[in-house]
């Protein structure tokens, strides 16, 4: 089972929606996350299928658009805290806020509440510079993905999935069980780890871009990280070696796999790595305690 991000591809979407937004109906932050699922989605499968058919593997390949159900009570509709596209000086802001009926820096809590869900928001996420300002949208946690189900199935019957790519587009539930796509963004690694979860898979693999996780990492001192278990991991996220920007949420999604999905390991590594990570040969390696 494969999932993947999309905020390039997601960033680049969003930005076109808003240049011909005078010219054609701007899709929805839902629908362009739907969208990326079945561009990146594509470019993965038929990448495998291509590689499979070389090798003479007879193993089908299918990419599923993943909903993933999160809380209508999720803490961040009150404060939504994930930036997307572009940056803004505070005249654009204010500009952009006036034509598309937005909220400037809006304080947590309640107020606003239906600009918020609708990610309708533009804060000041960076102290100084230029251009300072940017929309935000909530980024809700991600509970279960919601063709859990029909995944499984696929999995059980030798199928490779692509699932959730991007975090999956977030819905919520209602009491019937109706699902209502919303504005916002789910990180990839917390719902890959739902993804996990929802197949009974061993072993959760997370590629990025450095071979392992490291403690105090960019100071001269950084030390890398082999193996650590989930005790040690709660630990050093506490103590802010792995920020929330960054390694923090990988590492957190580790963690759940663990305790919540009674998963045997996880581990962090670059593509390049990761056959040898499988084999304990390289990587970051999360155990239970």
């Amino acid at each position: 089972m494969i999932t993947h991000g999309n905020g390039p591809q997601s960033g680049n979407l969003m930005v076109q929606q808003d240049a011909a937004a005078n010219i054609v109906p701007p899709m929805p932050m839902d629908v362009v996350g739907a969208m990326t699922q079945g561009q990146i989605g594509y470019m993965i499968q038929q990448t495998l299928q291509n590689m499979l058919k070389k090798e003479k593997i007879d193993i089908p390949v299918a990419t599923i658009i993943t909903q993933v159900v999160v809380s209508k009570d999720d803490p961040d509709f009150e404060d939504p805290s994930k930036p997307v596209g572009n940056f803004f000086s505070e005249t654009e802001a204010k500009k952009i806020a006036a034509e598309n009926d937005y909220v400037i820096d809006p304080k947590p809590g309640k107020d606003h509440i239906d600009k918020k869900m609708k990610g309708h928001v533009i804060k000041k996420v960076k102290p100084t510079g230029d251009k300072p300002y940017r929309r935000v949208v909530p980024s809700p946690d991600p509970v279960r993905p919601s063709e859990a189900v029909a995944i499984k199935k696929l999995v059980d019957n030798k199928v490779i999935v692509i699932a959730s790519g991007g975090g999956g587009v977030p819905v919520v539930e209602d009491k019937n069980g109706i699902l209502m796509g919303i504005d916002g963004v789910i990180d990839k690694d917390k719902a890959g780890e739902r993804l996990a979860e929802s197949v009974k898979a061993d072993i959760f693999l997370i590629l990025t871009d450095v071979d392992v996780a490291y403690l105090d990492f960019g100071k001269t001192e950084q030390k890398a990280v082999n193996i650590m278990t989930v005790a040690e991991a709660k630990n050093y996220l506490k103590d802010g070696h792995f920020l929330a920007g960054s390694m923090g949420p990988k590492v957190l999604a580790c963690i759940r796999f663990i305790e919540e999905a009674k998963g045997k390991k996880a581990i962090i590594t670059s593509l390049n790595n990761a056959v040898n990570a499988l084999k304990g040969k390289a990587g970051t390696t999360i155990v239970p305690n």
